[in-house]
């Protein structure tokens, strides 16, 4: 296949101006064209996994032209073990969030138009290995994420998208900063991320730090981390589902994403260093607090929303570790999560569409009325909670096997929370499913074809990887382990190269 990274990326873009373009007349086929052009990149992501070749940690499907030659910019694509399971993922919550949207009902060309211009941005934010672009690609998500959430989200939605811009502008521009420093008080100058990790050695250990934490801070407002975290809640109510769906599937990730990408391999000495109390530390309090918070809330959104700050925090405290299961669990727990959550929220939504609010409390008995949509909805939540056999459990066992000879006290409260855990999904199911049925709901469909659609692959994948989660264990462990072991063995002033 010939540029099949470019391909991956913009194919969703030309969907974007065919909807433009599309006269209002025909507005029906505004939602048939952003699945068709989501559609091909799913083909295309299957067709990387089908070729990628897991016993390497080198760059592959390399695209690399010249940009802007007087600035040292390429428009340079690639990817590796590190992305390839994010831009499997960022493929499937796409192409479903289409399938998701079906309900918008007003302003449908903005809506689906914006929608293609944001899988522009989250695909190529997972395959730019140029620091310039991928900031650009940054950046492109931002903008249809804010209308997004202001124009079709829910009663308080301008509120909760200026909040998202603000925090995520906030992060941007400490992410522009670093870029620039890295490129001017470099070996060489140079936005090539391979070149910048060859040359991490020729920055001093102060420098380092400064820029280590100031990009922390801007990816830990996307993870999103305690105490930068209180955007998302808020997003999370107020956007639509199928927007939630992309929020917790793959906006969080990049977060992460960014971390291992920047941080880890371009400032590995620094990464050594301060990993412990930022990623570790902080991402122990993601785990508790989440789970804590989760416990407290009665709307049945926001409660998902809290267990998704708590469940990033196993990934943070997988990437602390610097071992190999450690980092390898962090990664899988990243696609795991994304698609579970991609569940859960969707199941969300059917409840929305048909009740019309979100009170836990308000519900009751919908599994007598609602059988098949009930079993979904037990199997993502035992999924959430970590049971053996479905992927979470893989990937957070993982983290904690890693994480337990370097931080045992971190361990044993991550570990600990998942009685938490299970103890508010638990008990959300019971007060929404099980008892004397609320007459209010009597008449109350179960789950349509499209909905199902929806929701049957993710959990079909999440089945599958609670057995067999070689599927994407193997595309990582290469190139973490090789990465992991740049960062273990980092000396201030000693240049590792990455590639």
């Amino acid at each position: 296949m010939t540029h099949p990274l470019t391909l991956i990326t913009f194919v969703p873009l030309i969907g974007m101006v065919l909807i433009l373009l599309c006269p209002p007349a025909l507005k029906s086929a505004y939602k048939w064209i952003a699945a068709a052009a989501t559609a091909p990149q799913l083909v295309i992501a299957g067709w990387l996994y089908a070729n990628f070749n897991t016993n390497t940690a080198a760059i592959q499907f390399i695209e690399r032209w010249p940009w802007i030659r007087a600035y040292h910019v390429f428009y340079f694509m690639g990817i590796d073990g590190i992305s390839i399971s994010m831009v499997l993922l960022t493929a499937i919550i796409c192409f479903i969030s289409v399938f998701a949207s079906f309900g918008i009902d007003r302003g449908e060309k903005g809506y689906y138009a914006l929608l293609m211009l944001l899988d522009t941005g989250m695909m190529g934010v997972f395959v730019a290995l140029d620091f310039f672009l991928f900031y650009i690609f940054w950046e492109v998500m931002l903008l249809p994420m804010y209308f997004l959430i202001g124009i079709w989200g829910g009663p308080r939605r301008e509120y909760a998208a200026i909040k998202f811009f603000l925090y995520t502008l906030l992060g941007s521009v400490l992410i522009l900063l670093v870029m620039l420093g890295l490129y001017y008080y470099g070996a060489a100058p140079t936005f090539d991320m391979t070149q910048l990790a060859g040359q991490s050695g020729s920055y001093t250990m102060t420098f380092q730090r400064i820029c280590w934490i100031a990009l922390f801070i801007g990816f830990a407002i996307k993870i999103p981390a305690f105490p930068f975290h209180t955007w998302l809640p808020d997003a999370h109510v107020e956007a639509p589902t199928a927007i939630s769906v992309i929020l917790a599937g793959v906006l969080l990730k990049m977060g992460t994403y960014g971390i291992l990408r920047v941080n880890f391999a371009i400032l590995p000495a620094a990464s050594h260093e301060l990993a412990w109390i930022f990623l570790g530390v902080i991402g122990t309090v993601n785990i508790v607090y989440g789970a804590m918070v989760a416990m407290a809330q009665t709307d049945y959104k926001k409660l998902v929303a809290y267990s998704s700050i708590s469940h990033m925090g196993y990934v943070m405290l997988g990437m602390a570790s610097f071992t190999a299961a450690g980092i390898n669990g962090a990664v899988l727990q990243m696609f795991n999560h994304g698609t579970i959550t991609a569940m859960l929220f969707i199941l969300v939504g059917v409840i929305y569409d048909r009740a019309h609010h979100r009170e836990i409390n308000n519900f009751g008995g919908l599994a007598q009325q609602m059988p098949v949509y009930a079993g979904i909805t037990g199997f993502a939540f035992f999924a959430a909670l970590g049971l053996p056999g479905l992927s979470a459990f893989i990937s957070e066992v993982l983290v904690l096997i890693g994480a337990w000879q370097p931080h045992p006290i971190m361990t044993i409260l991550g570990a600990g929370t998942a009685i938490l855990t299970a103890a508010y999904l638990l008990w959300c199911f019971q007060r929404i499913y099980l008892g004397p049925l609320n007459e209010r709901y009597r008449m109350f469909p179960d789950l349509s074809v499209r909905e199902g659609f929806t929701l049957v692959p993710l959990a079909i994948i999440v089945a599958v990887l609670g057995w067999y989660p070689h599927a994407v264990l193997g595309l990582l462990q290469t190139s973490l382990n090789h990465l992991n072991q740049v960062v273990i063995t980092a000396i201030p002033g000693q240049a590792v190269a990455l590639h």
